[in-house]
């Protein structure tokens, strides 16, 4: 909201020599949050002049010049080539003289031109920042004023005014009017305030006669659309007459720009008591005015030029001949006034805040209007808006009263709310006075009544924002200042924090994070193909959640993994020249099951809180979400040093980054080839914990690496960490580390190829019992010396007692014991 300081004076007692900055220190006092300070980008010298004589000579462009002699005050005349010829001998003009910088910026100087030197120029309102152009040059006797030439224009003019600019927070609406930001100055600085909405009801009365009607039998949240609605005819307009100087000035400051003597009136007063007014052409309307929701098929075109559909839950102004206006929001085209306009319809209304920012919103058409009527204007102003139109109109347009008008109105009686004397020192955590209570609420224009328990509090008709107790105490404290609240720490309560799940996920990202990867999180968008190739073993099509409306067409599904992001990612950074890469994301998936239906076709009205049986169905048209995390290698793991050839990422070290994330998460992970859709057979495994598969592991097949732009070799893994965390349960603390040695002995088994080497691993385990402390498979040959069909597994073992030194034979008879279950399960044999 931009106020001009002359204005603002209009209303509160604005010390003189207040500077804006001192204006803006007084507002943020009182909660408000300073944004800028705004003048009009021109200096002097510029000053009133009057024309003695001129002599028109044509050019030979085909432009006529004249060749003025102005009066600037200074004795000798000034000559001075003008191009417009709008202006006549003796009219008083705003001359620009030598010096002066005019809004763009744009310096004046004498210079030759048209076989003259000009000295100075004769400006328009637009050249002096006032508006469009108006006819041409801007005749001082047009707006009434006769000044001496030599008088200063700007101060003449107001151009020497500025704005001070706040930011209005969406709950206190009032603010954004003239008559809001005076009170609050008054409050802050106790300045005396004079409320411009205060008019006795016999001076605003409209009159009667004119067909008023509101239809609304389905209103939303139970309140009509419109409440209040009052209209008053002025006759006989001149809606070509000029703008008065002061009021462009004014407008231009406040970021209004002018558009004619009518509209500019009814800115101006939506401007200084914050109801927006809307004029009519009264001869391009219809009978009556009637208030009602749209019907089926309907359209509007609004005062931009757009014809708009409009909705069911649209609120119009409408007369017989069918819509004139959305209302709150923007006017119709065909009731709009113009240059030919003589007889006027005032409209000033209260409509329903949740309606008009609906319709806002639905027709993406944000105004003026709109911004003020959603957050709630005083329903107690409006008579008094309008009347202040018609004053305006008469006193500048020429205009006539007319007794043809009407009002409908609607009783607004006061919330009243229960204070407790001990709520407001409690919540702030000041202790203020039960008068200091009191004086801040009856300052800000509450009613206030004690009780026995506290006080009865009925918030003032321009404060819709007012609804309990907590808003009147946050009232008390901005009242009495902000800087009365003491700076305290809160404590956090014990028992607080992050949830083990949080912490294991938390834990899996650092530790990724720790051993080289980079987390790039991506978006959880993508495509149907991409949901079959990478969302299952089988690659086969797969149910997946399609968005209404994607951020991109062409990926408008929800992803089902994390790889294609991670592809996506991985080829970004290879077009940039980053051909290593240990990639990871921790991110949520979308995994709908089959044959369920997702998504819901109705929702709910937004200002109603859904029933227990409509927040069910919005759950359950939520498909499952469980996080993965997954890992992405390409080129090299280990850059060529001196001495050492580089080392391209392999299927090991995906395997390391995944018992990476069972370790952080507090889990041992077994991996057995197995096979899937994206990945190279006989280089794909499957992770699991404890018989549970939790993921895979494996290297892309060059298809697909091929067509994700990816050259040579890529390696994934992925893992659900939902499940992986949940598989891991509580923490438990550490054991403590043995101080008797280990006895370590290789094992070699010769069994059939078909085997897996984790299955033989199980085995050895659960043979050799409690003093195995680890088994690590070392090598796996196949060659010279085993038989067709069969391999050769070496696995390193390692055993250790709790509570003494092992012997060698104790070491031998549990490894022959591991080897005793695996000859059983898989006919192995160790090997000589």
């Amino acid at each position: 909201m931009r106020v001009p300081l002359s204005w603002l004076r209009e209303y509160v007692d604005v010390p003189a020599d207040a500077a804006p900055e001192d204006v803006l220190a007084s507002l943020v006092s009182v909660g408000f949050e300073e944004e800028d300070v705004h003048r009009f980008e021109l200096s002097g010298p510029i000053v009133v002049g009057r024309v003695l004589a001129f002599a028109e000579e044509p050019q030979s462009n085909g432009k006529t010049i004249r060749w003025c002699q102005v009066d600037v005050g200074e004795g000798e005349p000034r000559g001075i080539v003008c191009g417009a010829d709008n202006f006549h001998e003796g009219d008083k003009v705003v001359v620009t003289l030598p010096g002066a910088v005019l809004p763009g910026p744009f310096p004046i100087a004498s210079r030759k031109t048209y076989g003259h030197v000009s000295d100075g120029m004769i400006a328009s309102a637009k050249e002096l920042g006032l508006g469009q152009e108006q006819g041409g040059i801007l005749r001082l006797a047009e707006l009434g004023l006769d000044p001496e030439p030599g008088v200063d224009a700007i101060a003449l003019l107001g151009l020497d005014d500025v704005a001070v600019e706040i930011n209005v927070t969406p709950d206190r609406g009032y603010a954004l009017s003239i008559r809001g930001v005076a009170r609050e100055y008054s409050h802050a600085t106790g300045a005396a305030f004079r409320d411009p909405g205060l008019r006795p009801w016999d001076e605003v009365e409209p009159g009667d006669g004119f067909a008023l009607a509101v239809e609304d039998p389905a209103p939303i949240r139970g309140r009509p659309g419109a409440s209040d609605f009052v209209v008053r005819v002025v006759r006989g307009v001149d809606a070509g007459a000029p703008t008065p100087p002061w009021m462009l000035a004014r407008l231009a400051l406040a970021g209004i720009r002018s558009l004619g003597v009518l509209i500019d009136i009814t800115n101006y007063v939506m401007l200084e008591l914050g109801n927006p007014i809307h004029g009519y052409d009264l001869d391009k309307l219809t009978g009556g005015i009637t208030v009602r929701r749209a019907q089926p098929g309907e359209t509007l075109e609004t005062l931009d030029g757009q014809v708009r559909s409009l909705h069911a839950e649209d609120l119009l102004i409408t007369d017989a001949s069918g819509p004139i206006g959305l209302a709150g929001v923007m006017g119709g085209a065909t009731t709009e006034m113009g240059a030919d306009t003589t007889d006027v319809l005032v409209e000033a209304a209260v409509f329903d805040p949740v309606s008009i920012a609906r319709t806002a919103r639905r027709h993406k058409l944000p105004s003026e209007a709109s911004r003020r009527f959603e957050r709630g204007v005083d329903p107690l102003v409006s008579a008094v808006a309008a009347q202040r139109v018609v004053d305006l109109m008469v006193q500048l347009a020429g205009g006539t009263v007319d007794l043809l008008g009407g009002a409908l109105r609607a009783e607004h009686a006061g919330r009243d709310i229960a204070l407790a004397a001990g709520f407001v020192p409690g919540l702030i955590g000041v202790d203020y006075t039960a008068a200091e209570v009191e004086d801040a609420l009856r300052l800000i224009g509450c009613e206030v009544t004690e009780t026995s328990s506290g006080w009865s509090v009925i918030p003032p008709s321009w404060r819709p924002d007012l609804t309990d107790m907590w808003t009147l105490a946050e009232e008390v404290a901005r009242i009495t200042g902000y800087d009365r609240i003491p700076s305290v720490l809160p404590l956090p309560p014990s028992g607080r924090g992050l949830t083990p799940a949080q912490q294991a996920r938390r834990r899996v990202a650092n530790a990724l994070a720790a051993a080289g990867y980079v987390e790039t999180p991506s978006f959880p968008f993508t495509t149907a193909e991409a949901n079959d190739l990478h969302g299952s073993a089988t690659g086969g099509s797969l149910p997946s959640i399609k968005l209404a409306n994607p951020l991109d067409g062409q990926a408008p599904f929800l992803r089902r993994s994390l790889v294609p992001g991670l592809l996506q990612t991985a080829h970004r950074n290879l077009a940039r020249g980053l051909t290593d890469l240990a990639l990871f994301e921790v991110g949520t998936t979308f995994a709908p099951a089959t044959g369920v239906a997702y998504g819901t076709d109705s929702v709910p009205p937004l200002a109603v809180r859904p029933d227990a049986a409509t927040l069910a169905a919005l759950d359950a048209s939520i498909p499952p979400q469980p996080r993965h995390v997954a890992v992405l290698l390409a080129g090299n793991i280990a850059a060529k040093h001196p001495g050492r050839a580089a080392e391209p990422a392999g299927l090991g070290d995906a395997l390391d980054a995944a018992r990476v994330i069972a370790a952080a998460a507090g889990v041992e992970i077994d991996v057995a080839q197995s096979e899937r859709a994206a990945l190279h057979p006989g280089r794909t495994g499957v992770l699991r914990v404890s018989g549970t598969e939790v993921g895979y592991i494996g290297e892309l097949l060059p298809a697909v690496a091929e067509n994700a732009d990816l050259p040579g070799r890529v390696v994934v893994a992925e893992i659900d960490l939902d499940l992986l965390v949940s598989l891991a349960g509580e923490r438990v603390a550490a054991a403590s580390l043995s101080t008797y040695p280990a006895a370590t002995q290789d094992v070699s088994l010769v069994l059939d190829a078909g085997v897996a080497a984790a299955d033989v691993r199980d085995a050895l385990v659960e043979g050799a019992g409690p003093l195995l402390e680890s088994v690590r498979l070392v090598d796996d040959y196949r060659g010279h010396g085993v038989p067709e069909g069969r391999r050769s597994l070496t696995f390193a073992l390692r055993f250790r007692a709790p509570d003494r030194t092992l012997t060698a034979a104790e070491a031998s008879e549990a490894r022959l014991a591991g080897v005793a279950v695996a000859a059983e399960r898989f006919d192995a044999v160790l090997r000589e």
